[in-house]
């Protein structure tokens, strides 16, 4: 029987007792960490195992496991039907301008809110520009209903008028509009928290490079160009990364609640996620629902891999993994 050399054995005895001393010094973070632990193992991987409600023709009276499985069956409902165009079109255009806009937005406003020297001021505009997220999409569509009410609203009775538009504009039924609408409000309820991101990013350059810069007659515009963009590209980078991994999803509350899931915006407003809703609705067909959701997934972590891949190649640093 192979036996350890007694000259290992004070060695490996030693590097046990180290192992367990490391344990016992960061033993409170890692029960700090157990209830994030606990949320993500609840809240994203037991969850994973609903896929297989994809491929099944799901019977309650069955449960899940004993239903019907029928394959790729539910992912037709997505691909076959004459809608697809639309609403994979409007998905994909909406959320690439709201990664592009919403990034230059965000990041502009972090530039605004770091040129602001007063602390008092300074956490006054941000807890302006914040609130609107952590309003409601529900009183949000109130909100919009009060501006654009065919009879009662803002814009038809104060705005419209101004600019010689006695009649006012039918804004729940003229879908044209609308592409400016949502991506109004959304950069509303959005840039202001996104760009706290950026502004603690910030926070976290030297002022030296600022002052070297200054002292070289470097204008504010060019010490933007020059020093700030360039020392937080990477967590830009990684920011639009993340959003692109959700590029097939868009926000429900958005694009249902706001427009009031009116049919006649149909065109303009209708993403993947209020089609599968409004045809949940309608059919009570959770196994469609859900090949939705994984189609959604297995597209969004392509796009991530794969852009994550050339970032690699181009700026190692920059990339995510």
């Amino acid at each position: 029987m192979n036996q350890v050399p007694l000259v290992s054995q004070p060695m490996a005895l030693q590097k046990a007792k180290k192992k367990k001393n490391n344990y016992l010094k960061h033993s409170p973070l890692l029960i700090m960490m157990i209830p994030a632990l606990l949320y993500l193992l609840i809240n994203s991987y037991l969850p994973m195992f609903g896929i297989v409600i994809a491929f099944k023709d799901i019977n309650f009276a069955k449960g899940i496991l004993q239903s019907d499985w029928v394959g790729m069956a539910n992912f037709e409902y997505l691909f076959k039907t004459s809608d697809a165009y639309i609403i994979t079109r409007n998905t994909i255009l909406y959320n690439l301008l709201f990664i592009v806009l919403g990034t230059i937005l965000s990041f502009s406003a972090a530039i605004m809110l770091n040129e602001i020297k007063n602390k008092v001021l300074l956490r006054t505009f941000q807890a302006v520009i914040t609130m609107p997220h952590l309003i409601s999409w529900v009183i949000i569509s109130y909100l919009v209903y009060a501006f654009l009410s065919p009879d009662t609203g803002f814009m038809n009775h104060t705005v419209m008028p101004m600019l010689g538009n006695e009649d006012g504009i039918s804004w729940y039924t003229e879908a044209k509009h609308w592409p400016v609408i949502l991506s109004l409000v959304d950069f509303w309820k959005t840039v202001g928290y996104g760009s706290i991101v950026y502004f603690a990013a910030l926070l976290g350059i030297n002022e030296e490079y600022y002052e070297a810069a200054r002292i070289d007659g470097a204008s504010r515009m060019k010490q933007i160009f020059n020093i700030t963009i360039p020392l937080i590209a990477p967590v830009i980078i990684m920011l639009m990364l993340l959003r692109l991994g959700r590029i097939f999803y868009s926000d429900f509350g958005l694009f249902y609640q706001v427009p009031l899931n009116s049919g006649a915006l149909f065109n303009a407003t209708a993403t993947i996620d209020t089609y599968v809703f409004n045809g949940l609705l309608g059919s009570g067909d959770m196994g469609m629902s859900a090949a939705a959701g994984v189609y959604q997934s297995i597209v969004g972590f392509i796009l991530v891999i794969t852009v994550n891949y050339f970032v690699r190649r181009k700026n190692k640093d920059s990339a995510l993994f």
